[in-house]
């Protein structure tokens, strides 16, 4: 008898950042949150053993590692999309 398989999970992470004048998207989409964490680790690892880093010492992930090859590296792993979006003034 054939032993059943769990459905896929899919994780989102769909951060914005913002500023005054603009708001900057991205969403990130895997397969699940663990088929997405070792390729992560795994591709963070070499960068750092074989010196593609940009800063030394204690730094966020945008910081060390060339934000797009970094992610363009993963796209077997995830889907990336980078949605730029002016953002309205505000009215009161």
């Amino acid at each position: 008898m054939p032993v059943p398989v769990a459905a896929a999970m899919v994780s989102t992470v769909a951060p914005v950042v913002s500023s005054s004048s603009c708001a900057r998207r991205m969403r990130c989409e895997g397969q699940d949150i663990y088929a997405v964490t070792a390729p992560l680790v795994t591709e963070a690892l070499r960068r750092v053993l074989t010196g593609r880093t940009t800063t030394v010492g204690v730094a966020s992930a945008g910081e060390t590692f060339d934000a797009p090859d970094f992610l363009q590296a993963l796209d077997p792993h995830i889907t990336v999309d980078l949605h730029p979006q002016k953002r309205r003034p505000v009215t009161r």
